[in-house]
Order: C-alpha cells, then sequence, then structure tokens
C-alpha cells in the first residue's frame, strides 16, 4: 500500500506497486489497467499522482494508450545482449514465446558488389537469396534478407527453411560449425512494404541490423534484417 507519511514521492510508490504486478504477471501483455478513478480510489491518492505515474510509465514503456479504450500493458521489450552469438529462434524460447519463420522469398541469385564484399566472393558467384518474416508467438517481429553462398550449401531448398531453423539446418545438414559473427546496427525510418510486413506504421522507428557469419575465415552468411523498434533493446557489456 501507499504510505502518505514515506519520504519517497506518491508517484514513485504507485509506479512501483504497478510494475511489481506487471513483472509478478498479474498484469499480462495487453491486460487492461484500471481507469485514473478506479486507481484513485483504490490507492486513496489525487488525479494527478495517478497521472504522473502513467505519464512515467508510458515513457518506460510499460504500458500504451488507445484513445476511447484505456490504458493497457505493453509487450515486453526483448533485451538482447551482444556479448555473444545469439539467433532469433533461441532467444525467443529463453523469454516464452513461440518462435516461427515465413519464407516469403527463395532464390538462387548472381552476388552483386556489395553483397560480394560483405561475403568476401567475387561478384558473379551464385548465392541464395532468403526472405523471411520471424515472428513471435505470432507477432512480427523481423523482416529479414539472408544471402548465403551455393557452394557451401548445396542442394539447400525453401521446404529446408520451412521445416527446420537456419543455424540448424547449417549445424545438422551441413556440419557447419559458427565461429563468430559481426553486426552493425543502425536506426532507420520504416518503408511502407516493411511497415507492412511488421504490421505497423511508417512514423515508427525500426532498427537496421547488418550480420556477417563465419565458419573459420570464411563467411556463410550475410543477413540484413529490419527490426520493430518498439520490440527490441540491445546491450553490450563494457569491460
Amino acid at each position: 500500500m501507499i504510505e502518505k507519511d514515506n519520504r519517497v514521492p506518491l508517484y514513485y510508490q504507485l509506479m512501483d506497486i504497478l510494475m511489481g504486478k506487471i513483472e509478478q504477471g498479474e498484469l499480462k501483455e495487453h491486460d487492461r489497467l484500471p481507469s485514473e478513478r478506479e486507481l484513485c480510489e483504490q490507492y486513496n491518492v489525487s488525479r494527478t499522482t495517478v497521472r504522473q505515474t502513467m505519464q512515467e510509465l508510458e515513457k518506460e514503456g510499460l504500458i500504451y494508450k488507445e484513445h476511447g479504450k484505456g490504458t493497457f500493458v505493453s509487450p515486453k521489450v526483448i533485451n538482447q545482449s551482444l556479448v555473444q552469438f545469439y539467433s532469433f529462434t533461441e532467444e525467443m524460447k529463453k523469454i516464452g514465446k513461440k518462435p516461427s519463420s515465413i519464407v516469403l522469398d527463395f532464390q538462387t541469385v548472381s552476388c552483386e558488389s556489395k553483397v560480394a564484399k560483405n561475403m568476401d566472393l567475387s561478384v558473379g558467384e551464385l548465392v541464395f537469396r532468403i526472405t523471411r518474416l520471424r515472428l513471435a508467438d505470432g507477432v512480427p517481429m523481423m523482416y529479414e534478407t539472408s544471402f548465403l553462398p551455393v557452394k557451401r550449401f548445396p542442394d539447400l531448398t525453401k521446404e529446408d527453411l520451412e521445416q527446420a531453423p537456419m543455424y540448424n539446418l547449417f549445424r545438422d545438414k551441413y556440419q557447419a560449425i559458427i565461429t563468430r559473427a559481426n553486426e552493425r546496427f543502425k536506426a532507420v525510418t520504416t518503408t511502407e512494404d516493411e511497415a507492412k510486413r511488421l504490421k505497423m506504421s511508417t512514423d515508427e522507428p525500426s532498427l537496421l541490423i547488418e550480420r556477417v557469419t563465419f565458419e573459420g575465415t570464411n563467411v556463410i552468411e550475410y543477413t540484413v534484417s529490419i527490426a520493430r523498434g518498439d520490440k527490441f533493446s540491445y546491450s553490450v557489456e563494457l569491460k
């Protein structure tokens, strides 16, 4: 309960209570929060206190508002550590979400200059170009295009990628051992096509992620991903 004689500001105490309910699962994703009036009555605080609490929770990305409907608990932002190699599939499983992928396009193409440079290939070499939509619990999270050298993954098919995660195929079908990966991040505006795929608006920010994956000294994957800015955060440990 809120303690009026506590030195901690009332709005901060109320924030702590509501955040606790969210963290403990008493309030789940997309649950509707009590109205301002209900919170005032329940915790014996003023509307000013409740409004300040809501403003701070919204700034933290813990709640969102829908005009005419109320205030709701936001879906959890996925905090990805960049200390070690990770895969979308495994990270979603770790936080209790069901990962899935839709293969939107699968083609064998000649390597153009930018892809060739990133993959240390010659222009014109054959690569698989794979476009996928990555989802968690059915919600679109990332829109990505991957390039794989045909000579390293002969006979790879669209059906393979529809039946198993790509890195599992690397390991199980081709005995590929990933030794390291380099990633580059950049905030970008969302194009109309990306927004349509990711079910977001073009005025919402996205994160462009370029990954180059190595097997020893050889590049076996170059992927360009567009990640929803409201779904991901990334952290790096500095030593």
